[in-house]
């Protein structure tokens, strides 16, 4: 098992990650009155009776949501607090985020807001949320207007990653989180994106070791980036490189027709020819990103070029997003290895520019 720390002083947690974890939860978390678990439909069918079961240290409850990107909404969030009230959950307990990154981002806002705050533990169980959602505070909803519109940042108090649980994940969900997993090698270290490359089918195999020393860096990188920049004032934007094209392409298609890290790759693909396009980022360089997105891509069979109309409906949806600033829509691109460059482009410098990709 290894064991990672995030600084945030008086926020400060830890980062457990290794095999089999989920048999020892309790031992991993402080003491509550009552513990909440949330998890959804699929993950509690595989993991959810077992871990009542097996539950002695104190009472659980169990509240278990739909599984699926719509769930991430407000009238989801009131539901989920209604039960917790009239199950008489207090300010004294606590909730387990038992799945992927929806339920992470749905359990962890429940956390903020539930009379004012109360303690969390992330405990991912897909590769996505192990690398990324479930590590850094950050949980959120979606809008009609736009992905993450209403969220908060609320730190949990432990992460618990049992890397056995992507046994159970579907192929299409670890390409997923696999683009994810890119992504640090592209922002912070090229010799792990060349790991990546040369370990590829073993991760594919899911080969115990390898996942394991993926998600440990993965974490590891988010983590000195989240405490040097918890609120992303400046250095934790890097984390958004492919997420500006991302963000706007699931909510023009509404949520329904990629997964997250499918448009990840799509956006980190468009984003890194971008930043060739603009001279930002040289030919190898590019080539080598490309290559991996493709590889990647292949397993799920997706198409990286896009029709010009959803392209349009897309800048415009970017024109909203949150991350933006002077008027303009701001990217995060690759210029060099392990090197972003946030660049800021109106809407029509972004279409022009997208559509000659």
């Amino acid at each position: 098992m290894e064991t990672l720390g995030i600084d945030l002083g008086t926020r400060s947690y830890s980062i457990y990650v290794g095999q089999g974890l989920l048999q020892t939860l309790s031992s991993y978390l402080a003491s509550r009155d009552t513990w909440v678990l949330i998890t959804d439909d699929i993950v509690d069918r595989l993991y959810g009776e077992r871990l009542i079961g097996e539950w002695k240290d104190s009472t659980m409850y169990r509240i278990v949501l739909p599984a699926g990107e719509d769930t991430k909404t407000l009238t989801r969030v009131e539901e989920t607090i209604e039960s917790m009230l009239n199950l008489g959950v207090t300010r004294s307990s606590g909730i387990i985020a038992l799945g992927g990154g929806v339920v992470g981002d749905v359990a962890g806002f429940c956390a903020s807001i539930y009379m004012r705050g109360i303690a969390y533990a992330q405990v991912p169980t897909t590769l996505l949320a192990q690398v990324d959602s479930s590590v850094g505070g950050k949980t959120a909803v979606n809008m009609p207007q736009g992905k993450n519109a209403v969220g908060s940042f609320y730190q949990p108090e432990v992460v618990v990653i049992d890397t056995t649980t992507l046994r159970t994940l579907p192929h299409r969900q670890l390409i997923s989180g696999l683009a994810e997993v890119m992504k640090y090698g592209v922002i912070a270290d090229y010799e792990f994106l060349t790991y990546l490359q040369e370990h590829l089918g073993a991760i594919l195999a899911l080969e115990d070791q390898v996942l394991e020393r993926i998600v440990t860096r993965c974490c590891g990188i988010k983590a000195e980036i989240v405490a040097a920049d918890e609120r992303e004032a400046g250095l934790r934007r890097v984390l958004n490189y492919g997420h500006t094209v991302a963000h706007a392409l699931e909510a023009v298609t509404k949520y329904g027709t990629y997964t997250h890290g499918e448009a990840v790759l799509i956006g980190m693909y468009l984003e890194a020819e971008m930043a060739r396009k603009l001279g930002l980022l040289g030919h190898d360089d590019c080539s080598e990103i490309l290559d991996l997105i493709q590889r990647l891509g292949s397993e799920v069979e997706l198409e990286f070029k896009l029709e010009h109309s959803l392209l349009s409906n897309m800048v415009f949806m970017m024109g909203k997003d949150k991350k933006n600033r002077d008027g303009k829509i701001a990217f995060v691109l690759p210029i060099g290895a392990g090197q972003t460059r946030e660049v800021l482009l109106t809407n029509k410098e972004a279409q022009s520019l997208l559509e000659c990709l």
